[in-house]
């Protein structure tokens, strides 16, 4: 049975963090949560630290874990109120990334998609696998060492998977991470409970027996097994994972915005209860000083963190030719680390749309066979201060590619960043002054939607915010 996404509520890290900034003493009953050695000292940020790569960044993960943040195992009672067999493994079944500005109040949260394969130590697998792997392999040196304490030869084999998960991820998006927090099963049941629910929105109806979904279309408020339910179902989905991982992302900001509404942080009965599910089920970093996160995220409101996904190749990548049934999602790193590098782009880049436009022009050509897709996108460039110049059709191409003149390179990342972290590559055949960008089949950028689709059709990649509820399949 499919489980992945159980625990997308690992944001609620920060979320519950953020919020409480409004009462330290509220804060301080958070002293109990469990910690671990994830990143190491040398690697901590320090109080009041402006990181050297320009933003704070936190690594959010979900584990398929049948126990509690202690490592207790969960009652069978439990289990079949989650809607959850007794056997779970060592995936990370959720990879949240928060990126914070140095300065700012600006939250932007990426996800990776847990089937995206990816390098790591051993060669290539998908990156959902590095924390089983790491975490076996220490437990087997544990034994071969004669460690006799079952617990703490538990816990360091924990330790292990999880710098493993936090390295592979900063491997693939050049992200250094700062902090770490995790959470499993229980606690995205109990917090989505402890809160009165979260609001959320399909397009349409729908049933799904592996995750126990069976939800109505429209807005509609789930907690407990529903909420799970909703971020771990897959099956009957039109992207399948890629929609599993929008389920999640819109579930997360309906919890930001809830959790950081007066209703939750005054009700002393709600934020009690939420205090307690996290500190029966979240694991921390050892170095994360929380009173001095707050401080730093004064400011932040409902609306106030912005979600979106790592660009991806291709969603049903055969990676194996011995075994061409298996599917992993492809993903290029230079394009996952640019994209992760332009949520936190310095000011100077494109001019706001209110100026006039300036700079090189920009040609967009359709190489994805989509209809209209080139001029969808040239649009939002436009919107975005670029200066526009032809749309086209072009022979047909698998992946995209900004191309550009001598002494263009900064604007063409810049524009390939806008556009989801596109590849880019100097072309003598490209026109003095201008910037091309060629959109390929696995485009799945801004301005993707509307290819022969309905007149109205939600826009299954329309930005998600914690300001409002976002419709989604």
């Amino acid at each position: 049975m499919h489980s992945a996404a159980k625990a997308v509520v690992a944001g609620l890290a920060l979320v519950v963090f953020a919020g409480t900034a409004y009462g330290y003493s509220t804060l301080k009953s958070l002293d109990g949560v469990t910690r671990s050695d994830v990143i190491g000292e040398e690697g901590e940020a320090k109080p009041g630290e402006q990181p050297a790569d320009g933003s704070l960044d936190i690594l959010l993960v979900g584990r398929d874990s049948r126990t509690d943040g202690q490592g207790n195992p969960l009652s069978a009672d439990m289990l079949r109120e989650l809607r959850a067999g007794a056997n779970g493994d060592d995936l990370t079944d959720t990879l949240i990334v928060l990126r914070i500005p140095n300065g700012t109040h600006d939250v932007h949260a990426f996800s990776i998609p847990r089937d995206s394969y990816v390098s790591m130590p051993g060669g290539k697998d998908k990156i959902n696998s590095a924390f089983g792997t790491a975490k076996l392999a220490e437990a087997e040196r544990q034994q071969r060492a004669g460690e006799t304490d079952k617990a703490k030869a538990a816990q360091a084999a924990l330790t292990a998977g999880r710098r493993a998960t936090r390295q592979v991820v900063e491997d693939l998006t050049g992200v250094k991470i700062d902090h770490f927090a995790e959470v499993n099963l229980l606690s995205f049941y109990e917090i989505s409970k402890a809160i009165g629910g979260v609001d959320v929105c399909l397009n349409k109806a729908t049933k799904d027996e592996n995750s126990g979904a069976n939800f109505r279309k429209g807005e509609q408020t789930i907690s407990g097994a529903d909420a799970l339910a909703f971020v771990r179902q897959r099956e009957n989905l039109p992207r399948s994972d890629l929609d599993r991982v929008r389920r999640q992302q819109v579930f997360l900001a309906s919890l930001a915005k809830k959790v950081l509404s007066g209703g939750t942080l005054a009700n002393p009965v709600k934020l009690s209860d939420l205090i307690d599910a996290v500190k029966r089920s979240v694991v921390l970093d050892e170095g994360w000083n929380l009173l001095d996160f707050v401080a730093q995220m004064r400011g932040v409101t409902g609306g106030g963190i912005q979600f979106g996904t790592v660009p991806v190749v291709n969603p049903d990548y055969r990676y194996n030719p011995q075994h061409p049934s298996w599917t992993a999602v492809q993903v290029d790193p230079a394009q996952v680390k640019a994209f992760a590098a332009g949520l936190i782009a310095k000011p100077g880049g494109a001019p706001p749309s209110s100026q006039t436009p300036t700079g090189p022009t920009v040609d967009v050509a359709n190489a994805g066979g989509k209809a209209g897709l080139a001029g969808r996108v040239a649009d939002v460039l436009r919107d975005k201060g670029f200066k526009p110049g032809e749309t086209s059709n072009a022979p047909a191409r698998k992946t995209s590619v900004v191309r550009f003149p001598a002494g263009l390179a900064d604007r063409a990342m810049d524009i390939a960043n806008q556009l989801g972290g596109l590849a880019t590559e100097q072309s003598t055949s490209v026109t003095a002054g201008h910037i091309e960008v060629v959109l390929g089949q696995v485009y799945s950028g801004p301005g993707v939607n509307g290819g022969g689709g309905a007149p109205g059709a939600p826009d299954p990649d329309a930005p998600i915010t914690s300001g409002g509820v976002v419709c989604v399949d």
